[in-house]
């Protein structure tokens, strides 16, 4: 607790002592994907105190020798990656997910996989030879390449979006979080969103309450 009061610039004599404890601790600023476990939390209704420490930092690496946010802490436990957080949270609340064992939850996990591999590994290669790595490191032509690349996937995940509100129907599910953030982050980095119906999915998701108060951090 006095090594998360530090990463959050809390001494001894200003330490909160008014409040409900939450179950979790979210370390890692909104504006990273933080914000997708921060938005889980939200939609499922659970208490979390959160941590706004950058990659990297004191706060960070303590918990994850890598420096990388977000790290959830359940119980004393440090758990990092925001796929393998979101998995869990929504496994253990049997909320925003399919039961592990059904065909359904293969088509979830198969979608998942696709955002990571083609929609989040581009956005980040893309920030990595933005500001993240060495200037004498950065190659910026790459970013047109993973601008088409992109593009090509979001007509590729069109064809396997269901007619509901959501990805795989009218239930939302782990993958909506992991899409919606990065179709966010697509357009704060400038790569286009060029499918008309990935353009309404996420205007109908900022509308979600928990997204908004997610955000507001």
């Amino acid at each position: 607790a006095a090594a998360l009061d530090a990463a959050r610039g809390l001494g001894p004599s200003v330490r909160p002592t008014a409040r409900r404890i939450p179950m979790y601790r979210v370390i890692g600023t909104a504006k990273s994907r933080a914000l997708r476990v921060l938005w889980m939390l939200e939609e499922l209704g659970q208490p979390y105190d959160h941590i706004p420490a950058n990659p990297r930092s004191d706060g960070v690496a303590q918990f994850n020798p890598a420096g990388k946010v977000p790290v959830l802490i359940d119980d004393g436990t440090p758990i990092t990656d925001s796929t393998a957080i979101l998995t869990y949270l929504a496994d253990r609340h049997g909320d925003l997910t399919h039961p592990a064992g059904t065909l359904d939850r293969a088509r979830q996990d198969s979608l998942t996989q696709f955002l990571l591999d083609e929609f989040d590994a581009a956005l980040w290669l893309a920030a990595r030879h933005s500001f993240i790595l060495p200037e004498e490191m950065r190659l910026g032509a790459i970013k047109n390449t993973l601008r088409w690349e992109f593009e090509a996937s979001q007509k590729t995940l069109v064809h396997r979006m269901s007619d509901g509100p959501y990805l795989m129907g009218e239930r939302m599910t782990v993958p909506d979080l992991i899409l919606a953030h990065c179709l966010d982050w697509a357009l704060s980095a400038r790569f286009p969103i060029v499918e008309h119906r990935l353009t309404e999915y996420l205007d109908r998701i900022r509308q979600r309450p928990a997204y908004q108060r997610a955000m507001a951090r």
